[in-house]
């Protein structure tokens, strides 16, 4: 029996309170993934909601619930991004002051997006728990309220309203899939879904190296993993939320974990093939799909849940998701220190008809010989077999290769 205080009802007025400021973000069909697992796919496309994110829904409807006392001494929150221009934006909208603390590395995009909506921005320690400390030791020190990216169940019914719009706009959906980090999505998805349709799978996605859920539903408590280590910044949480962590526990169907190359594949398809800029944490479900395409029944709807990336980390998760995918090859190449040598071996790429994007000769190594050099290729590829294709021609006419 439900034992925490969301109704429906709650859900519903949710809904009605953010419109007009938070967008029915657009559900898309995809061609390729529903050609993979044989079944239809739709993609819930919240990384098209203003500011890139949900994280808006949560935001406002926690600081639309404040009373007129709490608004007056303002809000603080910390972040490393989505949440932080959810709650600039939520308050500046509310007419309530916003406070946001940073780490010293947040991407520049994002610190200037959250100074842009209004907030000011501090930036705080090496890691967003460092800032989380800062933001509540200013909350103790000013009465601002401190805004929780996940552990309170306002923010849960905010983000619930994306489960109530993929039921309207998705009627005959069996799987839902939902990337996860501390698991507001997820418990607010599971909470509007599982009521009007308990036949709906609710499955969360986290990333293998930050992945505090499955253990955690294992021992029946929220478990705080000793290290995390992902890409996917958004869902780089490493003990999920006492409040999430209930729901999810009673009405979620599950969480999976992905690696990180298909985290890097699943960004590069929906660049590639649904034209949308998603970033890592947003991708996970595409990842789930890929990874294991035979698991969910359809029709399906991925939630791709934020598209707020760093320029930078897509250069550096593009390269990777093409190595992924067997189109991005690095290679060390051995050669006579002769000239002519380098010639010859492009002559021979140049047959097996692989792109060289760089070149760079190493001479100074004490494996090599006094007449050896080494040569850091890298190649444009077509896939796979090709990769295969152009490491053993290269090995078949002499040359000593590693990867």
């Amino acid at each position: 029996m439900q034992s925490w205080p969301i109704t429906m009802d709650d859900v519903r007025g949710a809904h009605k309170m953010l419109a007009g400021v938070a967008r029915v973000t657009p559900m898309e069909s995809s061609r390729y993934l529903s050609g993979l697992i044989g079944s239809p796919v739709h993609l819930k496309c919240e990384n098209l909601q203003r500011t890139g994110s949900f994280k808006l829904r949560g935001a406002y409807v926690r600081i639309a619930g404040l009373s007129p006392v709490e608004r007056a001494g303002g809000v603080v929150a910390a972040s490393a991004g989505n949440h932080a221009q959810g709650v600039a934006l939520a308050a500046a909208l509310l007419g309530v002051r916003s406070t946001v603390f940073m780490p010293v590395a947040a991407p520049l995009p994002k610190v200037a997006a959250t100074k842009e909506y209004g907030a000011e921005v501090r930036l705080h320690g090496a890691t967003v728990d460092e800032a989380l400390q800062a933001a509540q030791r200013y909350a103790e020190a000013t009465g601002a309220v401190f805004i929780h990216p996940f552990d309170h169940w306002d923010v849960i019914i905010g983000q619930a309203t994306v489960g109530l719009e993929i039921l309207e706009q998705c009627p005959e959906v069996r799987t839902i899939l939902v990337g996860v980090g501390g698991g507001g999505l997820l418990a607010g998805i599971a909470a509007a879904v599982k009521p009007l349709r308990p036949d709906v799978r609710v499955i969360g996605v986290q990333a293998a190296g930050a992945a505090a859920y499955p253990p955690s539903l294992a021992l029946g408590r929220p478990v705080t993993l000793e290290h995390v280590a992902t890409m996917a910044d958004g869902i780089k949480v490493g003990r999920p939320g006492d409040i999430p962590f209930e729901v999810v526990n009673e009405l979620a169907d599950g969480v999976r974990t992905v690696s990180e190359e298909s985290l890097s594949r699943a960004l590069l398809l929906s660049l590639e093939r649904f034209k949308l800029v998603v970033e890592p944490a947003g991708a996970s479900p595409v990842a789930a799909l890929l990874e294991r395409p035979d698991d969910f029944q359809g029709p399906v709807v991925a939630v791709l849940s934020g598209g707020n990336i760093d320029p930078q980390l897509m250069q550096r998760v593009l390269r990777h998701g093409l190595a992924a995918a067997g189109r991005y090859l690095s290679l060390r190449v051995r050669l006579a220190d002769r000239p002519g040598a380098l010639a010859d071996l492009l002559g021979v790429l140049t047959q097996l008809d692989a792109n060289v994007l760089d070149v760079a000769h190493v001479r100074i190594d004490p494996r090599l010989g006094l007449t050896e050099v080494e040569v850091d290729l890298h190649l444009e590829t077509k896939g796979p077999e090709h990769c295969a294709a152009v490491v053993g021609e290269l090995t078949g006419a002499g040359y000593v290769v590693s990867r």
